[in-house]
């Protein structure tokens, strides 16, 4: 159980580290109608938060990989991996709910099946939301922040320190319902999808193709979770972003997913999607490469890896 967690937690680090920086790609159309305009002079937002949060009006970047292009430019590689302290920070937390919440599940439902792999991970979603909803509140405002001087947030625990001072325990929780929405139905898929998986390509400790199969169901399943849940992701990053810039635009989820449609069409909640589904798949594949190795060491190089999910995010998957 111990062993499972470590190498969980292992595998979660490694796929933060992959996939971070298409997050950061991501973010910038999402924020677009949150009133602020993206400013070429402050490259200061992350990709897939910049995608998703950049004016329909005046866009800045073209698309993911002009992007990551400018990103790179402007602020170097490192601006690629802007916020990264508030994922890391929970993630030993949300491995931990995770990989707790689900195998008890599964205990009490009696026999795996898929059906329950969906309901157990549905439940492990669920509950983890309490660390992950915080965690990206503050990743998502460290991307949309300026640099330099007029920063206004010196890290992830500063950021979420001044937003508790401001707005008390509803602001550090701005989004929850959206990420509700979103984590609980993407994690059922996600241990569904996988169970199928590996069920189908017959995953046998004994088969010597076993790890890229089991690379192959993770981020087949890491791609699948995201595309159930997308459109409810845009609306919680426009929320978690509404009054960085100037005054608070949305009342709530609906008037947010109101609001965004009727603005930009049915096109807005599927922005940042490509980059989304990028880095997906090689999250998970980093994730499960690193749980190998980890189980595999560990155990002097006769272990199996248990065919089992090991995430630090399917949502962030």
């Amino acid at each position: 159980m111990a062993l499972d967690f470590l190498a969980g937690c292992a595998g979660g680090v490694a796929g933060v580290l992959v996939g971070h920086p298409f997050d950061t790609v991501k973010a910038l159309p999402s924020v677009a109608k949150c009133n602020f305009v993206a400013d070429a002079r402050k490259p200061h937002l992350g990709a897939l938060v910049r995608l998703q949060v950049q004016s329909a009006e005046q866009p800045q970047y073209r698309g993911t990989l002009h992007c990551f292009q400018t990103i790179i430019k402007q602020e170097s590689v490192l601006g690629l991996y802007k916020g990264l302290g508030s994922p890391l920070m929970g993630l030993t937390f949300i491995n931990a709910l995770v990989f707790g919440v689900q195998g008890n599940t599964l205990r009490v439902l009696g026999h795996d099946s898929p059906l329950h792999q969906f309901v157990a991970g549905a439940a492990a979603g669920a509950i983890q939301c309490v660390i992950c909803c915080p965690m990206e509140l503050a990743k998502t405002r460290l991307q949309l922040q300026a640099a330099g001087p007029a920063r206004a947030y010196k890290g992830s625990l500063d950021c979420l320190a001044q937003i508790y001072r401001r707005e008390g325990l509803r602001g550090i929780n701005r989004g929850m319902a959206s990420t509700l929405l979103r984590e609980t139905p993407s994690f059922g898929v996600y241990f569904l999808t996988y169970d199928v998986l590996t069920r189908a390509l017959r995953c046998e400790p004994a088969d010597r193709l076993l790890v890229p199969k089991l690379l192959l169901a993770g981020g087949t399943a890491g791609m699948a979770s995201w595309l159930s849940t997308y459109p409810v992701d845009v609306v919680k990053s426009r929320l978690q972003a509404d009054g960085v810039r100037g005054a608070p635009r949305y009342r709530g989820l609906l008037d947010c997913a109101r609001q965004s449609y009727e603005a930009e069409g049915w096109r807005v909640f599927t922005r940042g999607l490509g980059s989304t589904l990028l880095r997906a798949f090689p999250v998970n594949a980093a994730t499960f490469a690193t749980v190998t190795a980890v189980l595999s060491y560990a155990r002097g190089g006769e272990a199996q890896p248990e065919p089992r999910p090991a995430l630090a995010q399917p949502s962030g998957l």
